[in-house]
């Protein structure tokens, strides 16, 4: 199942899941799950506890309404099935300050340490390797763990930390001595689920902690999996494994299942993460756009921040068309996807000579040493659609013994391979369409199948439609490091701009998530495909999804390497520090175009973990920043306190600006020719030291000054301010947008800021 979340059709079969699932509601088709949020302060005296005080309000509307969820740190409130009638009902009774319906979500290494410069031997200077490192928690919200993995070994680790106040739930196919002294806590929450979609089916999955699908196992290990020697996904990406921090601790919270991961749920693990104390957070999933006090992750996380929890998202696979991103809060970190220097090379081979590298992870049995008759799908079905390779589309009598060629779209990549062959086919080529140009993602097919570019795919296709007796083959070539240009932008990662605050630069950087090889279940086999019977340790996937848990990783290095810094400084050494250009100084590529990538593709750029320790300067951020910016967008307080659970009131006097946000990155948005200003305080985090800036920018319609111009600081922690002046012309047509950069250098340190500009 989990190549289906990870293919661009995602949403499309979880839709459908959904609407089978929706037609199951056994308390009446009028009712849906609501999330109530309250005013804590507002409680009556007699009542001694706030649970009773829910309870009481919702029987005021309903006698036969149950609480799903109480909560009480990601939001003061409860959960429960209501009709809309009783749901407006309740949005009048005392200490009610909304009723929201209920959202839905969706899923969205032995290279990667390597890549970003984590190797063993310059890593011990960097990180502590004891004490306060194996102290963090990592917290990751998704389809569960799988214990067993070696990822997850506690060989060598001490006593689980005294702060740790979580637990080991047990359930089915799970048993609370699972967890160890790597995995200190594992729940699950399926009651927001089970009210909507009827009852976990335990003949498909556990109603546990218990990963059946391979995503959560995946993530897991990505971010702080334990070091595994000889790791390998059928003989691919050789090598160790690890997660970015293998020292930090893991703590799994179980909220998404077959049919999505359902916004009650989510908040529920949120809360009880931030009573277990973890460190980090994870979260490599996503919804549709909402305002953040719609929000049930962003509102979640805000709870977190607050508590000194570093919570990072997946920014969504739906690129690389604009204004797709998740995620967006300002106090979430948002995640987008870029490739790693290694490759998983699979060449086409025609009857007419000529050859194309596309890319696979089959291990089996090879094509025989010949070429053999060739077939487009197109031609070998009488479905309108049979080029897709969709399930019963294959007339068996024309794909029998042949290599078939499929057109990429609508159902996962693994599954055109798996109908060509019960159609009777024995190889297949995999063209990609402009919906994914040249970029290509390994799979561990079927059977010998490679996957090519969109121009190879045309060219291909001619070749298959023309030729009176067209044939082909497909060799298999292994694993290749070194691969150059990388990183790359991946296509499928979401972009900006940020559709709910322009003004917010995001995603806020990019880190690998292409072709990841990380601890997988024993449940299902690398293609999560029922009919795969392959078992393995490690899968190879990509996705957002992947790329998260690398920052939630880093950030736990950050966070043991300096446990005084808040999530906001974390998220600052790590943009700042991170690079847009190769080592030749030209920029990173955006293989969807195969030009330089923007912020609005990248934000600050390629994670570089290893200089991120000593960022020299950072830009923080506290709970009152983010409040004046809930101000800047003219929230009313019962939204603000949506957002944030406690009375605040605007203050009137004052103007608030979200170009104040003390961010680490800058977006303008520019509604007339003028001068725009934006306010940021960097704190010393290097030292003593005179911070010079100098300014880039692309065009000529846009002018950057910034004042002052030097930042001379004496002393650790000492903080200093200065004004940026975007003055900018009208001349340049209402969508169109513009680039450049704002870094400060001592001369040891740089500390990079991106900027984008658009024309409404």
């Amino acid at each position: 199942m989990s190549s289906s979340f990870l293919s661009f059709t995602a949403s499309f079969f979880l839709f459908i899941l959904y609407l089978l699932g929706s037609s199951q509601v056994s308390d009446g088709a009028q009712q849906a799950t609501y999330i109530v949020h309250m005013a804590k302060s507002q409680m009556p005296s007699s009542y001694d506890l706030h649970s009773l005080w829910y309870d009481s309000s919702l029987r005021s509307v309903s006698e036969s309404a149950q609480l799903l969820y109480t909560y009480n740190n990601a939001i003061h409130g409860f959960s429960t099935r209501l009709t809309p009638e009783e749901a407006d009902s309740l949005m009048t009774q005392p200490g009610v300050i909304s009723v929201l319906p209920e959202h839905r979500y969706e899923l969205h290494t032995t290279r990667s340490p390597l890549f970003l410069g984590l190797d063993e031997h310059n890593n011990a200077d960097l990180f502590p390797q004891t004490g306060a490192s194996s102290d963090v928690v990592v917290g990751v919200l998704d389809t569960g763990v799988w214990p067993e993995s070696k990822s997850f070994s506690d060989k060598g680790f001490g006593p689980v930390p005294s702060t740790w106040k979580g637990g080991c739930e047990a359930g089915t196919n799970f048993t609370a001595s699972l967890c160890n002294r790597k995995l200190i806590g594992a729940r699950f929450f399926a009651r927001g689920y089970e009210a909507t979609m009827g009852p976990v089916d335990e003949s498909k999955e556990s109603r546990s902690p218990r990963d059946d699908d391979g995503h959560g196992t995946h993530t897991s290990s990505t971010a702080a999996g334990s070091v595994v020697e000889g790791a390998s996904l059928l003989g691919f990406a050789s090598g160790t494994a690890r997660g970015m921090d293998p020292r930090a601790r893991v703590a799994v919270y179980k909220v998404c299942w077959l049919g999505g991961c359902f916004s009650s749920d989510i908040l529920a693990a949120i809360d009880k993460a931030i009573e277990d104390n973890v460190n980090v957070l994870s979260m490599s999933l996503g919804g549709g756009m909402s305002d953040y006090y719609r929000d049930g992750v962003a509102i979640g996380a805000f709870a977190a921040m607050e508590r000194g929890i570093f919570v990072s998202c997946s920014a969504g696979n739906a690129g690389p068309s604009p204004f797709s991103l998740s995620n967006v809060a300002p106090w979430i970190t948002t995640v987008g996807a870029g490739t790693l220097d290694r490759d998983f090379p699979a060449i086409a081979i025609l009857g007419n000579g000529k050859n194309f590298s596309g890319v696979s992870l089959f291990k089996g049995v090879a094509l025989p040493d010949k070429l053999l008759p060739f077939i487009y799908a197109g031609n070998a079905s009488n479905a309108t659609n049979g080029n897709l390779c969709m399930t019963g589309t294959l007339i068996p009598e024309k794909v029998k013994g042949k290599i078939v060629m499929c057109d990429r779209g609508v159902n996962a990549r693994v599954q055109k391979g798996d109908v060509v062959k019960a159609a009777g086919g024995v190889g297949m080529i995999l063209a990609n369409t402009a919906a994914n140009g040249e970029e290509l993602v390994a799979d561990a097919h079927m059977l010998p199948a490679t996957t090519v570019g969109e121009k190879a795919g045309d060219i291909i296709r001619r070749y298959v439609l023309t030729d009176p007796n067209p044939t082909a083959s497909v060799l298999i070539q292994g694993t290749v490091v070194n691969v150059q240009p990388s990183p790359v932008v991946a296509a499928f990662s979401s972009r900006g701009p940020n559709s709910i605050t322009p003004n917010i630069l995001k995603p806020d950087l990019i880190a690998p998530g292409v072709n990841i090889l990380a601890a997988w279940t024993g449940a299902a086999g690398p293609t999560g495909l029922p009919s795969d019977p392959r078992r393995v340790e490690f899968n190879i996937i990509s996705g957002t999804s992947m790329s998260c848990p690398h920052v939630s990783g880093l950030a736990a290095l950050l966070k043991s390497a300096h446990p005084e810094w808040s999530p906001a400084a974390i998220r600052s050494a790590l943009m700042t520090t991170a690079y847009r250009s190769y080592k030749d100084g030209k920029p990173i590529l955006d293989i969807a175009t195969g030009k330089p990538s923007t912020p609005f593709d990248h934000g600050a750029g390629y994670v570089s973990p290893t200089i991120a320790t000593n960022p020299g300067l950072v830009y923080d951020l506290t709970t009152v920043d983010y409040l004046g910016f809930l101000c800047a967008l003219n929230y009313t307080s019962s939204q603000i306190r949506s957002v944030s659970r406690r009375n605040f009131t605007c203050d009137p006097t004052k103007t608030y600006s979200i170009a104040d946000l003390n961010y680490p990155s800058f977006a303008v948005n520019v509604d007339g020719s003028g001068a725009y200003k934006y306010t940021r305080t960097v704190t010393s985090v290097g030292g003593a030291g005179s911070y010079k800036v100098e300014v880039t920018s692309e065009s000529t319609a846009v002018k950057i000054s910034v004042a002052p111009a030097v930042l001379n600081f004496k002393e650790v922690n000492e903080k200093k301010s200065y004004t940026v002046t975007f003055t900018v012309d009208s001349s340049k047509a209402s969508g169109s947008n513009s680039f450049g950069s704002i870094e400060w250098s001592d001369g040891k340190h740089v500390v990079a800021s991106p900027v984008a500009i658009t024309w409404t």
